[in-house]
């Protein structure tokens, strides 16, 4: 499925503004606002690569920046900070949406912190328009420090959630995500990639290929789009 990629320049807040990537096929029957993860922004091969396969099955994307990482920093901004950069994009992919022939329906998540910071903002205050959440390697916790704390503001999240996860995630062990997502409910659907890390990338043991891996998360992601799309707002 053809698609065009056009950059965009989305106003944050105090006149700041980070630059967007709108990726769209020609009949989109969902939109995904996209976050980048910590340390690498939207241009990474992963961001491209799935906002490329999302368009192949008719998911058009908002990849965007957050502040730091537009200013060339390497510390992640603030919560308050990328709260206002993901609303912003929300804000922006429902207009850029109009344009597709309105009543699209709008995901948002991300990549690692992206997500994270996502689902912070969504807590906090429901993001007009988006009905779900889709993690791709959510943060449970730092790299060997087992702890289900950073998932508390989840319990506020009114809206289904799709978390995506490696089975050999540094930064979420099974053990404490798998009872978060049945303490969350129907509000939650996990879906487990054996043998994938953090970046999605699985050895040679596996008997699969990196992307193997990344069509099997396209499929599950577009399958939970459709299923959640399809249900009225």
């Amino acid at each position: 499925m053809n698609s065009a990629v056009k950059t965009v320049s989305i106003n944050v807040t105090g006149g700041e503004r980070v630059s967007g990537l709108f990726q769209s096929p020609a009949k989109a029957r969902g939109c995904y606002v996209f976050a980048h993860g910590a340390g690498a922004g939207m241009n990474h091969p992963f961001m491209a690569a799935i906002a490329q396969g999302l368009a192949e099955r008719g998911i058009a994307t908002l990849r965007y920046q957050f502040l730091y990482m537009e200013k060339g920093s390497r510390r992640p901004d603030p919560p308050k900070v990328a709260q206002a950069a993901v609303r912003a994009a929300v804000k922006e992919a429902t207009r850029l949406t109009k344009g597709l022939g309105g009543g699209v329906p709008l995901f948002a998540g991300g990549k690692s912190f992206g997500g994270r910071m996502t689902s912070q903002a969504q807590a906090t205050e429901p993001m007009p328009g988006v009905r779900g959440l889709v993690f791709l390697g959510f943060p449970l916790h730092p790299a060997g420090k087992p702890s289900d704390e950073r998932a508390k503001h989840l319990f506020e999240v009114g809206i289904p959630m799709l978390f995506l996860q490696g089975t050999r995630d540094e930064l979420a062990d099974l053990s404490l995500l798998k009872p978060l997502c049945e303490r969350l409910g129907n509000k939650a659907t996990l879906k487990l990639f054996a043998e994938a890390d953090h970046s999605f990338h699985v050895p040679a043991r596996s008997g699969k290929k990196d992307v193997e891996v990344r069509m099997e998360l396209l499929d599950a992601m577009v399958r939970w789009m459709d299923e959640v799309g399809s249900v009225p707002g």
